[in-house]
């Protein structure tokens, strides 16, 4: 069974828009991300039916809440067959732990993270909300948190996979955004590596968005950074 390391960010307002990228793609090949504006524009039925065109979705709704509506949300949407959600680890551990029982047990059940520290936030940006912990400093605590409440890993920057690994003894999903192939340009995101970069620095999965969703022919867009991934291996 194919185990695809790229997730496309279906980073569209409406689900005609989406399809148009998605009926070019192979889900042998990559998995598909819906985020806060495609899930708000064409809802849960819409995950799905890419569910059922044979795509693994990876829902980045970054829940944060009271433990008990987080975990009721984590619920509707294991019900709705995607392979991975996530919540935000600054919801604290009681939010976390009630999180992680509302996905359930078994090999089949959603793989489920959380967001450390946003890829398109710098020191100055944390400056600005209190924070003075420098961003690594905080990263791994919140990982560690997500770890000790049993998480499957965290989304973070390629720069921070590694040595946030132990936190799942080694064997947790690092999922990394802020993805631009050589040449790319870096958009909104300001800490960022190239798909060969971030395999070498312990990424296991990586999201990318305009580098395919604005290419020519996005297929060969995966197919070209699948293998610059399969090299870096």
């Amino acid at each position: 069974m194919s185990d695809p390391r790229i997730l496309v960010a279906l980073d569209y307002p409406a689900a005609a828009d989406a399809d148009r990228l998605v009926e070019r793609l192979d889900p042998s090949l990559c998995r598909l991300k819906v985020g806060k504006e495609l899930f708000t524009a064409a809802g849960p039925r819409y995950v799905e039916q890419l569910a059922a065109r044979g795509f693994e979705v990876f829902l980045d709704l970054k829940f944060h809440d009271i433990p008990n509506t987080v975990a009721s949300a984590c619920r509707v949407a294991a019900d709705l067959g995607v392979w991975m959600l996530n919540v935000h680890a600054l919801g604290g551990r009681r939010m976390l732990e009630a999180a992680r029982e509302a996905v359930g047990e078994g090999a089949e059940r959603p793989r489920l993270i959380a967001v450390t520290v946003l890829t398109s936030m710098e020191q100055a940006d944390l400056g600005e909300l209190g924070i003075t912990e420098p961003v690594g400093e905080l990263v791994d605590r919140l990982a560690g948190l997500a770890g000790r409440a049993g998480l499957d890993g965290v989304v973070c920057s390629a720069r921070e996979a590694g040595p946030l690994a132990r936190h799942f003894g080694g064997g947790g999903l690092m999922v990394t955004p802020g993805i631009r192939p050589a040449g790319a340009a870096r958009g909104d995101q300001r800490r960022v590596m190239t798909p060969a970069e971030a395999r070498a620095a312990g990424s296991t999965h990586i999201v990318v968005g305009r580098p395919v969703t604005r290419a020519e022919d996005p297929a060969a867009a995966v197919e070209a950074i699948a293998a610059e991934w399969e090299r870096a291996g």
